[in-house]
């Protein structure tokens, strides 16, 4: 068999199995993925076998699993557990056909996460009554499964990381933590000369810089609305010796676990409380480039603080990309002209996304020019209010700025990078 195909060993007894995603444009259907995203399962094989974590029928996932699995000598029939950390369709696709296929699998699951497995999976024929009885285990905090010869799942709720439903898996004896999308990130983790590669200890300094930047945008998508649970979880494990974090989107960390560790918490102290990046994020949109050559005063005043400063034009970057700059920028630059007596729709709906994701903490200054009439500030000061940030006074002008404006403008820009380099 193709080495390519293998399953990829952690132990002799735990192995990974994976699916790069290439083609797929968007993560959750609309946040951008260039550079894909790899789905993630695992094998523990003892007296009986658990596979942890199951994916969906995506760019021939289940084909390129069960080759994996085949390596090792597994057939979906030898499965004994099918352990569901998290129910989101990414993990649980392909959850009806695997029950098919290999209908006296358990499924492990939490009790939120067995209602969810009867309505994505529901009964696979009609004569099934009695389905989560039959066919699945619910778990809590402190249960364990023995496959044994000393390997032992044992389960965690982890509730909101990022459902309500979500567990983590850690495996004595081996000392793996199975985190679900906990500890993930965007990207594909194989490349052209080594399809198969997954692991840390693979990839170069550079490599692995990629992904932990994959891994922060990854984080401001889809789990900053959580970090208040990303921490409450990290710190159930505080005690529990960790030789591999095993996740099921990005690398497996097996020659570093605490640096994805401790990425994840950092990324949840952004907006906790916790020390953001002495950096400005400037996100602008300019109708007819008046408030461009506004915001190009405000820069200036910027890069004379000696702060550095990341510049991000809208509509045209995506707001995934803005969410992963901003996130952990201690301060923000929000350029955008009045547009209908409010503001320039795409920054309304930068604004919206960081209200849902908790942008808060942050020292900020929004400028902005309008034609024939203002309002852009009334809308900016109500949608940033829940955000309790900081802010420099803002400041507006009707057309092109003025000399007196752009020397205004430019001291507000270095008024910004003061306070975010001396606070």
């Amino acid at each position: 068999m193709n080495k390519n195909l293998n399953a990829k060993e952690i132990t002799s007894w735990v192995y990974a199995l994976h699916a790069d995603i290439k083609d797929a444009p968007y993560f959750e259907g609309f946040w951008p993925i260039p550079h894909g995203v790899s789905l993630n399962s695992y094998i523990v094989k003892s007296d009986k076998v658990a596979l942890i974590d199951l994916y969906r029928d995506w760019e021939d996932a289940p084909e390129k699993m069960k080759s994996q699995m085949s390596s090792i000598g597994i057939d979906l029939c030898d499965i004994h557990y099918l352990v569901l950390n998290h129910l989101e369709s990414d993990h649980s696709g392909f959850l009806k056909d695997f029950r098919k296929m290999c209908p006296n699998a358990k499924i492990v699951t939490t009790k939120k996460g067995a209602e969810l497995v009867e309505k994505f999976c529901k009964a696979v024929n009609d004569n099934e009554k009695d389905f989560q009885n039959t066919a699945v285990q619910v778990v809590k905090t402190g249960d364990s499964i023995d496959l044994g010869q000393g390997v032992v799942l044992h389960f965690t709720e982890t509730p909101n990381v990022h459902w309500p439903e979500t567990m983590m898996t850690y495996e004595e004896k081996s000392k793996v933590l199975f985190s679900c999308d906990a500890f993930g990130s965007y990207g594909c983790v194989g490349t052209k000369e080594n399809p198969s590669r997954i692991f840390d200890d693979e990839c170069t300094e550079e490599e692995l810089i990629f992904f932990e930047k994959e891994a922060l945008r990854y984080y401001a998508n889809i789990v900053a609305s959580f970090s208040h649970f990303v921490k409450q979880a990290i710190d159930k494990f505080s005690s529990t010796q960790i030789k591999v974090v095993a996740p099921s989107h990005g690398l497996v960390w097996r020659k570093n676990p605490k640096r994805i560790i401790n990425d994840y918490i950092r990324y949840a102290g952004y907006n906790t409380g916790g020390e953001l990046e002495k950096e400005i994020c400037v996100i602008w949109g300019s109708m007819y480039g008046n408030t461009k050559i506004g915001l190009d005063a405000v820069i200036e005043g910027i890069k004379e603080e000696g702060v550095n400063v990341n510049i991000l034009e809208i509509p045209s970057t995506n707001a995934s990309f803005v969410l992963g700059e901003a996130y952990k920028a201690k301060g923000i630059v929000l350029a955008m002209p009045t547009y209908e007596y409010k503001m320039y729709p795409p920054m309304a709906y930068i604004l919206n996304l960081f209200n849902r994701k908790h942008f808060s903490g942050k020292k900020a200054l929004r400028i902005g020019s309008w034609g024939w009439i203002g309002g852009a500030k009334r809308e900016y000061d109500e949608a940033v209010l829940p955000l309790k940030w900081e802010e420099i006074e803002s400041y507006e002008w009707q057309g092109l700025p003025c000399a007196e404006d752009k020397t205004t403008l430019k001291e507000r820009g270095r008024e910004l990078a003061r306070q975010v380099k001396n606070s």
